[in-house]
């Protein structure tokens, strides 16, 4: 295969990747159809079949090329927020690794220059779907980074359940999942809602997940997480 030839390769599957994650956000995974890819690319289902084989496969390249650098960013998160804590000799506190974790997911969702505020909007809309397929997917590509977290939020909260923990982390993924899908939502609470940018967005979602983290377990009054300071 000539250069130009393989270049003109990796464009036009690059351009099949890009038209299908903007699809799947604008009309769901379901709702759209292989002829609506090959139509806004400018391709036939032959190119689509040969550089993808399937829909579910080409569903899978959309989320592995985005999910693979999320991975990586939060994986270097962690290892520096424990990095930084062995040096100080204490804990690691619930905050940072909230930050840690959170941190590259809306970092992301504020990048609208590369894509990644769109795919995060596909990954939030996602994160509903009752597909055993988008389940499955999603455990295999995220489940190893979230195992992680949760095993260094749980040491971090030795007084908090591992149960209780596991079900803040998934209530803090919810409203995380809902709030990137885009703010649209928000008009049905009562008034005119200006669409935010994703970077003013969250400081909001930050502060409340925090302090979903150190509400007062049930049963309880009084908080048993680490006071503020300690929280970040």
């Amino acid at each position: 295969m000539s250069r130009i030839s393989a270049r003109h390769t990796a464009e036009t599957r690059a351009r099949i990747l890009d038209v299908a994650e903007a699809l799947f956000v604008e009309h769901g995974l379901d709702g759209t159809s292989m002829r609506m890819i090959t139509g806004r690319a400018g391709v036939n289902l032959a190119a689509v079949n040969y550089h993808f084989g399937s829909k579910e496969s080409l569903i899978r390249e959309v989320f592995e090329q985005r999910v693979q650098v999320l991975n990586r960013r939060c994986l270097d998160a962690l290892d520096r927020c424990v990095a930084k804590d062995r040096q100080s000799g204490r804990a690691s506190h619930p905050g940072d690794l909230l930050e840690a974790f959170f941190g590259p997911v809306f970092e992301l969702a504020a990048d609208t220059e590369n894509g990644g505020h769109r795919f995060m909007r596909l990954l939030g809309r996602t994160h509903s779907e009752v597909s055993p397929f988008i389940r499955g997917l999603l455990a295999e590509l995220y489940g190893d980074t979230l195992h992680r977290f949760l095993d260094r939020l749980c040491a971090s909260l030795p007084d908090v359940p591992r149960e209780e923990v596991h079900w803040r982390v998934y209530f803090m993924i919810g409203a995380t999942s809902y709030a990137i899908a885009g703010t649209d939502n928000l008009q049905v609470f009562g008034g005119r809602v200006e669409q935010q940018d994703p970077a003013e967005l969250i400081p909001r979602l930050m502060a409340f997940l925090v302090a979903g983290l150190r509400a007062s377990p049930p049963g309880r009054t009084e908080a048993r997480d680490p006071p503020a300071d300690d929280a970040g």
